[in-house]
């Protein structure tokens, strides 16, 4: 298989587990407190729709920050995993870790601190009811450049180290 072809099945395996890891969380919580009304596809993506009256702020708050928490969970234990990972003669199944790390680390950092801002609220609406938006947005760019440098100091080096040994014995 070449390898733009595991870079295509890499990159939708990082959509796929971001909104399975993101929204499902969003559902499950939903779900807890009674609040699920539907799941709404909408072209690339999902949402979980609620009933927000019959949720407090706080649960409101709750809601919108647990997709964040979830992901960036996941991140880490991807992290955690990675030794494991690296035993896999699977080229794909680590192009698919790599990314979906990626994907983990950084996209709800980045929404959260800088692209809310443009593109709505989204989850900055409910986490607004938890902390004041500033600080929120504040927190959520420091664990960007935190996720960033450890992903540029710590994953990038670990995945470089195992394509090149995989290239190595030509697998």
């Amino acid at each position: 298989m070449s390898k733009r072809i595991r870079q295509y099945i890499g990159l939708f395996s990082a959509l796929l587990a971001y909104y399975l890891i993101h929204e499902g969380a969003h559902l499950i919580y939903a779900l807890s407190v009674g609040a699920f009304k539907k799941i709404n596809f909408m072209g690339l993506g999902i949402q979980i729709d609620i009933y927000p009256e019959s949720m407090s702020q706080n649960q409101l708050g709750f809601f919108c920050i647990v997709g964040s928490v979830a992901t960036l969970v996941a991140a880490y234990i991807l992290i955690a995993l990675i030794g494991i990972i690296s035993r896999s003669h699977s080229k794909v199944l680590k192009t698919c870790a790599y990314y979906i790390t990626l994907a983990m680390l950084l996209l709800d950092p980045l929404y959260l601190s800088v692209l809310c801002g443009f593109f709505g609220g989204g989850d900055m609406n409910g986490i607004g009811y938890l902390i004041p938006e500033v600080y929120a947005r504040i927190m959520y760019g420091i664990l960007l450049i935190v996720n960033a440098f450890v992903f540029w100091k710590f994953v990038l080096p670990k995945y470089r180290t195992m394509f090149s040994e995989a290239s190595e014995r030509n697998i």
